[in-house]
């Protein structure tokens, strides 16, 4: 069988072959609409189906939240939040009596009004939700019918597993031992298909397009979930090619064991702060094992997506508590509510914007509706007695800005006082700077924040005017490029000459080959996804600073993002 190369988004790293199991259950485009002379018979078996369907939620539900923890568990409340939705279920029992539908043709109406209404929004975050809506009509339906198409349950070897799409409900059924990973005809690295593949660490290809109908089921299948590629049916030498990559990633991470304990310090001694960048309460449980020495980025944004209505100060209180108590000690860096941009809460029922990344969001949308920081700001300072805890606006344009956030966290404390609620009594405060206005003005921050976290991935997009979801501009986005280099350099002067700290928790901390140049520029505290920590921590321990003060004061006379580069690659310690 001939070799053929077909693409896709990779969303969760690792490099896998196997025999191709299609998934093909059954689905509410196989509906044939039909009226009904039996509309009590109708009404009874669509009740039935909804009850069906929230009992098998109800055990999803509780998997989930074994396997995968309650922020997880989340996605699938939201399904069943459905069938309690007066737009959902209800309708269905209209068609049927007002219309005489039979219930599957009620369900399948209802539905498509349904996953049309959010596919037409322009967010897409609200626009993939709609798997979420097809997945529960197709649970309703599937109770009705007679054919089940093929079921995860069928899985008897390990394989590739292959499907259209893979609903939140279809993903937490996988076992890791029988699905080596998966490819989907669509998706997109927002979606809940994304999120949890990658809480499962399974290696994972969304959106591989019409290409996928090229597959049939036993095929052998090569994915590389870190760069999209599926191969079907490869030949010997791309196996063989494939296999020296697998070895080489495998003796990598064996060597990289080693560095998991050690401080990162380089040759001539000075030390660094490696932190790890988390979005759920379940990530912070592996951390310290993974070598990472404090949380410098707290997503909270996570806890808030995926519920009908808005997490109250008890929920996050647990949830903040139980990352500060996981890292025994060590420093939590917890960044307020950074929704907007492409983060919506549908609950908030925010305005639509022609720039959303340059409108309402973060800090603006938490100042104007202090309720939101207020409540979270509470729950920070109560989880703060467990740990040590600290608080990062994010955002921040200008001293305004600062100065009213730190006074809403002032008169928080003393509300938290007046009422004997013990709370923590020394936290940091510190912004993150990611808006180049922030950046030029980090001398006059310095004297009044504790910290300062880079974000690059804003940062650089602000600097250079580039949309980095935008493939036709996508090689202007470079961190590398010597504007951005001398912001995050007057940053990081700024708070060393006032005794500070400054943080990093966009991307570029973690790619060793920028660690030269922020350890030249004297970056104090690196913040990462967890996987990065040890690449990055060898590259450290085999550093002279010396030597890359030296390169940085070359660096800073270059004029384009391909000398920076150029010169990174060549750099030898």
């Amino acid at each position: 069988m001939t070799e053929r190369a077909l693409q896709g988004l990779g969303v969760s790293a690792g490099i896998r072959t196997g025999k191709a199991f299609v998934y093909d259950p059954v689905r509410l485009t196989d509906v044939e609409k039909k009226k009904t002379q039996d509309v009590d018979t109708e009404v009874e078996r669509l009740r039935e189906a909804k009850s069906a369907c929230q009992a098998e939620l109800q055990v999803l539900i509780e998997k989930a939240q074994r396997t995968l923890g309650e922020e997880k568990a989340v996605i699938l409340k939201g399904q069943i939040s459905f069938l309690q939705d007066p737009t959902f279920y209800p309708p269905m029992e209209k068609l049927i009596v007002g219309e005489q539908w039979t219930a599957e043709s009620a369900i399948h109406q209802v539905v498509t009004q349904v996953v049309a209404l959010f596919e037409s929004m322009k967010n897409e975050y609200m626009r993939e939700r709609a798997a979420d809506v097809r997945d529960v009509g197709n649970r309703m339906f599937a109770q009705l019918c007679e054919r089940k198409g093929t079921q995860l349950s069928d899985i008897g070897e390990p394989v590739i597993l292959v499907a259209d799409d893979l609903t939140p409900s279809d993903t937490v059924q996988l076992d890791k031992n029988l699905v080596l990973g998966f490819v989907t005809r669509i998706g997109g690295k927002t979606s809940h298909t994304a999120i949890l593949a990658n809480s499962l660490g399974i290696a994972a290809i969304l959106g591989l397009g019409d290409g996928i109908d090229q597959i049939r089921h036993g095929d052998e299948l090569l994915i590389d979930g870190s760069t999209g590629n599926c191969i079907l049916n490869p030949s010997a030498p791309t196996k063989e090619s494939y296999h020296a990559l697998m070895q080489r990633d495998e003796e990598e991470k064996a060597e990289l064991l080693a560095y998991v304990e050690r401080d990162a310090v380089t040759k001539d001694g000075f030390r660094v702060e490696l932190a790890a960048n988390i979005g759920t309460v379940e990530e912070s449980a592996s951390l310290l094992s993974q070598g990472a020495e404090a949380v410098g980025l707290y997503r909270t944004e996570f806890l808030f997506m995926g519920q009908s209505q808005m997490p109250d100060e008890e929920t996050q209180y647990k949830a903040y508590r139980q990352v500060a108590e996981a890292m025994k000690g060590r420093p939590v860096v917890i960044r307020t509510l950074d929704i907007g941009g492409d983060k919506e809460l549908p609950y908030l029922d925010l305005p639509k914007e022609m720039n959303p990344f340059l409108g309402y969001r973060a800090i603006r949308l938490c100042l104007d509706r202090k309720e939101l920081l207020i409540t979270q700001l509470r729950a920070i300072l109560r989880a703060g007695v467990h740990g040590d805890v600290k608080i990062m606006f994010p955002m921040i344009s200008g001293m305004e800005e600062w100065r009213q956030a730190k006074e809403i966290y002032v008169q928080t404390r003393e509300q938290l006082s007046q009422e004997g609620i013990p709370y923590a009594d020394s936290v940091e405060l510190g912004i993150m700077i990611e808006i180049p206005s922030a950046a030029l003005l980090a001398s006059r921050f310095a004297k009044e924040v504790d910290f300062f976290s880079i974000g690059t991935n804003d940062l650089v997009q602000y600097t250079v005017a580039v949309d980095r979801m935008n493939e036709k501009v996508a090689y202007l986005y470079d961190y590398f490029h010597p504007a951005v280099i001398r912001l995050i350099k007057t940053v990081i002067d700024a708070s060393n000459a006032v005794g500070k700290w400054s943080g990093m928790c966009g991307s570029m901390a973690g790619d060793p080959i920028a660690a030269p140049l922020l350890l030249g520029l004297g970056l104090h505290e690196w913040s990462m996804a967890a996987s990065s920590l040890s690449k990055v921590k060898k590259v450290i321990t085999d550093l002279n600073r010396s030597d890359c003060v030296a390169l940085v004061e070359r660096i800073l006379e270059m004029d384009t993002v391909a000398e920076v580069r150029e010169a990174l690659l060549a750099f030898k310690p």
